[in-house]
């Protein structure tokens, strides 16, 4: 029987919001030797034959280090969407044992296809299935449940974005699961690896709720993932960082230290250059930083890519 409602959702959580919390504020050094041992089991569950998903990020760098540290061997592997910083891709370069994959599509290819990706993954997913008459996808941009009934969740998370329903370009989640995922899902298959992957709980409502379901390994989901650093902070990325010496990529910058916070000098995340996702709540957002700092970069989304007319219609400054 598939989930009907969010309190069906909700009983599939093995791992209460307080567990989570409690881990979250353990000290580094705890927190580093729990990963170690998330790492080592799923290592000798799956027998040596893993890797790590590297996108060059900081948090995958913390990530990679962590997994080296203990099995020297595992290889890195990186989808290479041709959406990264200049410098990003140099300090890919610069890393040892890594694996690159192409995607079978560009971004130009996939936004031609299926659209962009606003204001989130998951709700441009339900953008794209209300447009297509699914009726629950249409229920939840009207603040409801399926049976027509008032939700409050609903109401607070999708009622406000129904005006992308109607919006004149295509919108969907594609983009990341053809870019990202596709290729990393072939390489594993083919291989039969099973990866690790540097994602924070923390950092969306989406991810805090998939470790809720699985802790940070999960051995008998349909897509096997560990996720050990699933309960660290940026905070204790960025102290991990400072602490071991590690090489990031230039354009984060420096690590420093500011009214008792650790912060980069740089960017604060690097990612995919022309994402849209999040840039309605960042000031300056990524488009306009990549005006400062890639010049040739954003004019070409701006001009050839179309995302002029898509910035204005959603009124983002860009």
């Amino acid at each position: 029987m598939g989930v009907k409602t969010r309190e069906d959702y909700q009983k599939l959580l093995k791992y209460s919001k307080e567990e989570l919390t409690r881990l979250q504020a353990l000290p580094l050094e705890d927190k580093v030797a729990l990963s170690k041992v998330r790492i080592q089991e799923w290592y000798e569950y799956w027998q040596g034959k893993v890797s790590v998903s590297f996108s060059g990020g900081k948090d995958s760098t913390v990530l990679l280090h962590l997994v080296r540290s203990l099995y020297p061997e595992v290889p890195a592997i990186y989808a290479d969407t041709g959406m990264e910083l200049a410098s990003v891709k140099e300090f890919i370069k610069s890393t040892p044992n890594v694996v690159r994959l192409k995607p079978e599509m560009n971004f130009r290819q996939v936004i031609d296809t299926y659209g962009w990706v606003f204001p989130s993954k998951n709700v441009a997913m339900y953008v794209s299935d209300a447009r297509r008459g699914v009726p629950y996808a249409v229920m939840m941009f009207e603040g409801k449940h399926r049976d027509g009934s008032p939700s409050v969740f609903n109401r607070d998370r999708y009622a406000r974005w129904k005006k992308l329903i109607d919006a004149p370009f295509k919108i969907s989640e594609k983009c990341c699961h053809v870019m990202k995922e596709a290729p990393l899902d072939k390489y594993h298959k083919e291989t039969g690896r099973k990866t690790y992957i540097g994602l924070l709980a923390c950092e969306s409502k989406r991810r805090e709720e998939a470790w809720r379901k699985t802790g940070c390994n999960a051995f008998d989901s349909k897509k096997a993932t560990s996720k050990p650093l699933s309960f660290w902070m940026e905070q204790d990325v960025l102290a991990y960082i400072k602490r071991e010496g590690l090489k990031i990529a230039d354009a984060y910058g420096e690590i420093v230290e500011e009214k008792g916070k650790l912060k980069t000098t740089g960017e604060h995340r690097t990612g995919c250059i022309f994402c849209l996702i999040g840039t309605h709540l960042t000031k300056p957002n990524r488009i306009q930083r990549l005006k400062e700092i890639e010049p040739a970069k954003y004019k070409y989304c701006i001009e050839q890519l179309g995302m002029d007319e898509v910035m204005t219609w959603l009124n983002i400054p860009h």
